[in-house]
C-alpha cells in the first residue's frame, strides 16, 4: 500500500513538471520578439541601432533572424540587462530608439512629425540623389536620439540656427512625393550615414568649425560627419 502510494505520488508530481515546462514552452513559443510588435518598421529600427553600436554586422531588413537575436542578447549582456533576446522597455530606452506599437494607428502626433520631417528634407534636399534625401531625414532622427540635441523632431529642426531651410523660409514649402518617401525610409529606420549627426555642403558652407568636423561620406552635394 505504501509502495502504491509513493508511485502515485512520484507519478503525479512527474506531470505536474511536465506541464510546467509544456506551459512555460508555450509561453516562449508565443512571446514576442519585441514587445510593441514584431512589424518589419520596429525590426528596422532595432537592427539599425545595433549596428550603430557594433552589436550588429549584417544587412538592416527588417526580418527577425538569428543574427539579430544575437545583438539583442549580446547587447543586454553588455548593459547589465535582463538577457532574454526580447526588446522590452528597457532594452528599448538602453539602445536609445522609439519603438511603435503595432496594435495602434498613425497618430496625429506621427503624421506632423512625417510632415515636418518631409519639409525638412524638401527644404533642405530636394534635387540630390534619393539617398542623400534619406541621409538628411536620418541626421534629424539621429540628432533626436542624441543627448547633444533636444529630443524631439520639431525640436530639432527648429533649434536656433541648425538648418538653412528653417532660415530661408523653405521649410513651408510643401513636399513632393520624394521627401515624403525619403521621411519614411529614415523613421523606417534606413540611416545611410550611420550615425551621423551633421552634413553641410562643401560649396556653400561658411562655418570654420563644420569644416573641422571628420567628413564620414559624401552623399551628393553634402559632406556628412559624427561630429
Amino acid at each position: 500500500m505504501n509502495k502504491r502510494k509513493s508511485l502515485c505520488l512520484i507519478m503525479l508530481a512527474l506531470v505536474i513538471a511536465l506541464g510546467a515546462f509544456m506551459g512555460a514552452s508555450s509561453v516562449r513559443a508565443d512571446a514576442k520578439n519585441i514587445i510593441k510588435g514584431d512589424t518589419k518598421e520596429n525590426i528596422r529600427i532595432v537592427q539599425q541601432r545595433l549596428k550603430e553600436l557594433g552589436y550588429y554586422k549584417i544587412s538592416v531588413d527588417g526580418i527577425w533572424g538569428p543574427k539579430t537575436l544575437a545583438g539583442v542578447k549580446n547587447f543586454q549582456r553588455a548593459k547589465g540587462l535582463v538577457v532574454d533576446g526580447i526588446v522590452g522597455s528597457r532594452t528599448e530606452k538602453a539602445l536609445g530608439v522609439t519603438l511603435k506599437s503595432s496594435g495602434g494607428s498613425t497618430s496625429s502626433t506621427s503624421n506632423a512629425d512625417l510632415n515636418l520631417l518631409a519639409r525638412c528634407v524638401y527644404g533642405e534636399a530636394r534635387g540630390e540623389p534619393y539617398t542623400g534625401q534619406v541621409a538628411v531625414a536620418a541626421v534629424v532622427l539621429n540628432r533626436v536620439r542624441s543627448s547633444k540635441f533636444p529630443n524631439s523632431i520639431s525640436g530639432v529642426i527648429y533649434q536656433s540656427g541648425a538648418f538653412t531651410a528653417v532660415a530661408d523660409g523653405q521649410i513651408n514649402l510643401s513636399p513632393n512625393t520624394t521627401a515624403y518617401n525619403a521621411a519614411r525610409d529614415a523613421l523606417n529606420g534606413w540611416d545611410p550615414t550611420n550615425g551621423c549627426l551633421y552634413y553641410y555642403n562643401p560649396a556653400t558652407a561658411t562655418s570654420k568649425w563644420i569644416w573641422s568636423l571628420k567628413v564620414e561620406l559624401k552623399i551628393g552635394r553634402h559632406n556628412f560627419a559624427r561630429g
